[in-house]
């Protein structure tokens, strides 16, 4: 299992080679996968609608009004976003 420093490491040399996204939107990905998880019965794979809708909730639980802001400043701008980041994070492992 990956440490939570090494996790941070990993996800700063994403954003930094990538370019497109800050890496406060990788940690608040993950945040809002553990989010969705949570409201499950048992821990299983998610359809990229679920995580899609528990972004969202997470996103208005978190900033509130201000969510669409936050996330676009961070480089979310739309669903195809949310995948990118989930597959450079697989990607990188």
């Amino acid at each position: 299992m990956i440490s939570n420093i090494e996790l941070l490491r990993k996800i700063s040399q994403i954003s930094e080679d990538d370019g497109r996204y800050h890496k406060e939107s990788f940690l608040f990905i993950l945040a809002s996968l553990e989010f969705t998880l949570s409201k499950l019965n048992e821990r299983r794979h998610l359809s990229g609608n679920e995580l899609s809708k528990g972004i969202a909730e997470y996103a208005r639980e978190q900033y509130g009004y201000l969510a669409k802001t936050v996330l676009n400043n961070w480089g979310l701008h739309n669903t195809l976003d949310y995948g990118e980041i989930v597959y450079l994070l697989i990607n990188t492992g």
